[in-house]
């Protein structure tokens, strides 16, 4: 499993921990990370937030979300690590490069069709579909010639 791949890994902390102490657990799986030649891509803390239900008498927590990149390796390290630091409550480590992969396949897919479509009936995107929040244009006089709609008040009875 040396090749890199990109994972999300979403922990969260005791909300009784300090900001030195989510500094020092950051430190250490930047540490971590960088020793098994990964790159952390992007750290977002969410800040505090309520849990679902109750994980060792705690009702809130500090979420953090980390988009990392590395070998399969590195990622046991860090879920051996995590089990067994105290203010870890729970942790979640999700492989999304597969994923990003079929999204973009799908993507193509999809922009691929379009332009098929497109060919098919001789037209360009700029043709064919308007941007959006465009409106139809609509001539003055069609709007001077249109009759209201009548409704007869005596048959439309309300029960």
């Amino acid at each position: 499993m040396s090749s890199q791949r990109q994972y999300e890994l979403m922990y969260i902390v005791s909300p009784e921990a300090s900001d030195q102490e989510l500094a020092d657990l950051h430190a250490q799986i930047e540490a971590i990370v960088t020793r098994f030649g990964g790159c952390l891509e992007r750290s977002e803390p969410m800040g505090r937030r309520r849990l679902a239900y109750e994980i060792r008498h705690y009702r809130e927590g500090i979420y953090v979300l980390d988009v990392i990149t590395g070998p399969g390796d590195m990622v046991k390290e860090l879920d051996r690590r995590l089990k067994v630091t105290d203010r870890v409550l729970r942790h979640l480590v999700v492989r999304v490069d597969e994923a990003l992969r079929v999204a973009d396949r799908r993507k193509a897919a999809r922009e691929a069709e379009a332009a098929r479509r497109r060919e098919a009936r001789g037209g360009t995107l700029s043709e064919d579909a308007a941007a959006p929040g465009d409106t139809a244009e609509v001539d003055a006089e069609e709007v001077e010639d249109a009759e209201p709609a009548e409704v007869d008040v005596e048959e439309a009875e309300v029960e």
